[in-house]
């Protein structure tokens, strides 16, 4: 399907575009294109395959949680800038 210079001047008047000469004959052809593509594209027998939200497969990529030893608690306040019975001591955020 070949668009007109016309139809791409209104296209790109939709869109906000501000095209001169070579931007709009360059984009009529690029338009033309890619719908002659979908033309293409129509002709596809597709009555065996059934509709899909999503073309992949989705899986999870979070891994698992595991058990292990975490670091000893004076490793981890060592660079606290305060610290009270074994914890951070931060302000206080309400009143």
């Amino acid at each position: 399907m070949k668009l007109s210079r016309e139809e791409v001047r209104h296209i790109a008047l939709l869109a906000r575009l501000g095209l001169n000469d070579d931007e709009l004959e360059k984009f009529r052809e690029q338009l033309s294109d890619i719908l002659e593509n979908f033309e293409i594209l129509k002709q596809v027998d597709t009555t065996d395959v059934p509709p899909t939200r999503q073309p992949i497969a989705l899986k999870n990529v979070v891994r698992g949680d595991e058990v292990a030893p975490s670091l000893p608690q004076e490793d981890i306040l060592a660079n606290a800038p305060r610290e009270e019975e074994g914890c951070f001591r931060v302000r206080a955020v309400f009143e």
